[in-house]
């Protein structure tokens, strides 16, 4: 996690003031998210960066526990959160693949653009599947570089190498499908608003 957190952390300030590439795109995620809501919902987000989904879904819900594995991050989701009054959201610093998560504990699990920045994806999704209660859910939003820049494939590695690119899976649409379903669960929403766009999947735990 060390690593991953020195790069992070390097981009917190310059992550924080980026806008959303598309703002339309962002909100119809959003709503299409909390439709599945119900106020006595416990979420867990990994990968929550600098909070914007966590703070916006909160109100929504019982409680958000999301986790970064930056702490410059966090600081920029803790000062939204207090600023926008909203007390239902834990903010930790923290690696999904070796934190200590009871099974069962959550009905939803949130995973944002961050599936193709692991080093293994499916040990990832696995430990998701163990967290939700049974018909709970798995939203992700991936980006699919294999379909559309391969070439990545060969300069991926070098780049993270120098420290000027985090970690990279080259995976395509169809191997994170079936990434998603080979741990088990059942995918019931697949939109990807554009060719190029990522890839937006609800997917349940069979209950």
């Amino acid at each position: 996690m060390a690593e991953m957190s020195a790069f992070w952390d390097r981009l917190a300030d310059k992550y924080a003031a980026r806008p959303i590439p598309d703002e339309g795109v962002y909100q119809t995620k959003l709503a299409r998210t909390r439709a599945y809501f119900t106020p006595d919902m416990d979420l867990f987000e990994f990968g929550c960066g600098t909070g914007g989904t966590a703070i916006a879904h909160a109100p929504h819900v019982r409680h958000v526990t999301a986790i970064d594995f930056s702490e410059n991050m966090l600081a920029f989701a803790r000062d939204k959160a207090a600023k926008a009054g909203i007390g239902n959201v834990t903010f930790e610093r923290g690696d999904i693949t070796t934190m200590t998560v009871r099974p069962a504990s959550y009905d939803m699990v949130l995973g944002l653009s961050i599936l193709h920045l692991l080093k293994n994806k499916d040990a990832v999704i696995a430990r998701v599947h163990h967290m939700l209660r049974p018909g709970g859910l798995f939203v992700s939003s991936t980006e699919c570089i294999g379909d559309n820049r391969k070439w990545l494939r060969f300069i991926a590695p070098v780049g993270h190498a120098l420290g000027l690119l985090p970690v990279l899976d080259i995976m395509t649409h169809a191997q994170l499908r079936n990434a998603i379903t080979g741990a088990g669960f059942v995918i019931e929403h697949d939109w990807r608003p554009h060719p190029d766009s990522a890839a937006f999947i609800i997917a349940r735990k069979p209950g």
